[in-house]
């Protein structure tokens, strides 16, 4: 199999010649609104006939990685936040489970439960935003302001157990920053039952209209064999007919335990990432129905481990205990030490697999900390979709990826 190159945009800097056609070269970005965040491609166009593409990266690097090296590893997960911004705990999950691969750590069952209702909830969180803005870019403009309504509904169930809408730093090492709200279960419950009849709602507007699907349908696709050359995953992936999915393939959190099915396309054209998203939007409600039921069943319990050197202890410990007292002051200014070693964990994020690897020295902050981002890996092929389609196509091809750029550039 031939893999197409892709040119870097120092390579196209001037009209080429192709025959008797002169084409044209002409930037997109670092500020177009149809990117998705702060992304600049180079276009080679013939007419409106794009001839090839460019993406240019790195307007958003904030040395997030580099700046992980200089905190201790409970506080650095606060810059795991701010990398995929629509999606925080799943970077936060991707994160500590790393870092608790490294310390052999036991996290309660209460714990685990939780994490996975919070990250379906982001999944479900982070395929609106995608879905609005993807149809706001082909003009149809009711769908984003369906979306965001209950997308405010998921900020608001985060504010409720962290105090943060977005960056949330909820999960920790060991198990969750602090324990479940008395009002948290029926909010959820009351959010659950009713998304199903919303996602109907969307697809009323879109699945069946004729505006939809001549924009979307055969334009932008991708074989499976192309596909996994480039080394997409998520949805993008699955749209192609392969079924990979991590929760599935290498479970985490316990996921082997619950039903759920994973959605799949044919064509891998921007209708099937459309339907597969779509689809997994409904089997995120099923999985966060199940984890509110067993949280329901199994009751209160611990949140977070009980190994007092890597979790401070609870305040009423710290009112009568010097050896609790102890391990609070030397966790908040030392922090733990894991050992020597290295840990890589990867996770199905909403956007495909995101990895963390950790790598320790024996002191108290990471000597090491790098992401396999998702975003970063499935842009590579937007030259490959993109090649021969209109300019307007682009516009639509860059929405159904659902690329994040603070990811792309971390």
């Amino acid at each position: 199999m031939t893999i197409l190159t892709v040119p870097s945009p120092q390579e196209i800097t001037e009209p080429a010649w192709r025959g008797e056609k002169e084409t044209m070269v002409l930037n997109m970005g670092p500020h177009h609104p149809s990117t998705h965040g702060v992304l600049r491609l180079v276009l080679e166009l013939d007419g409106e006939i794009v001839v090839n593409v460019a993406p240019d990266v790195g307007y958003l690097h904030t040395g997030i990685e580099k700046t992980m090296e200089h905190k201790t590893y409970q506080k650095a997960i606060v810059l795991t936040d701010r990398t995929d911004y629509l999606a925080p705990l799943s970077n936060n999950l991707s994160y500590v489970l790393a870092v608790e691969k490294l310390l052999d750590c036991e996290i309660p069952e209460r714990a685990q439960v939780a994490r996975v209702l919070l990250t379906e909830l982001t999944r479900i969180g982070s395929h609106l935003v995608w879905l609005g803005t993807h149809a706001l870019d082909l003009a149809a403009m009711s769908v984003f302001l369906y979306a965001f309504r209950e997308r405010e509904q998921i900020l608001d169930i985060f504010e409720l157990v962290s105090g943060a809408r977005m960056m949330t730093s909820y999960f920790r090492v060991g198990g969750l920053a602090y324990d479940l709200t008395a009002d948290f279960l029926p909010t959820v419950k009351t959010f659950l039952d009713s998304m199903p009849g919303h996602a109907d709602e969307y697809e009323d507007l879109l699945t069946h209209n004729p505006l939809w699907l001549d924009r979307t349908v055969d334009v932008g696709a991708i074989n499976a064999e192309d596909a996994i050359a480039y080394g997409l995953s998520g949805a993008n992936l699955r749209a192609t007919g392969v079924p990979w999915d991590m929760r599935k393939m290498v479970p985490y959190c316990g996921y082997e335990t619950y039903t759920f099915d994973i959605p799949v396309g044919e064509k891998g054209d921007i209708y099937d990432r459309y339907r597969v998203r779509m689809a997994e939007v409904r089997q995120s409600v099923r999985i966060a129905l199940q984890a509110y039921e067993r949280l329901v069943d199994m009751g209160p319990g611990p949140y977070v481990t009980s190994d007092r050197k890597i979790a401070p202890p609870p305040k009423s410990e710290i009112t009568h205990s010097m050896e609790s007292l102890i391990h609070h002051f030397k966790l908040w200014t030392e922090g733990f030490k894991p050992p020597r070693g290295d840990a890589y964990v990867g996770i199905e994020s909403p956007r495909g697999i995101l990895g963390t690897y950790v790598v320790s020295d024996g002191g108290p902050k990471p000597y090491r900390v790098h992401f396999r981002t998702p975003s970063f890996i499935n842009l590579q092929a937007l030259p490959h979709m993109a090649r021969g389609r209109l300019v307007a196509d682009l516009v639509a091809l860059i929405a159904s990826m659902d690329p994040v750029l603070g990811e792309v550039d971390r």
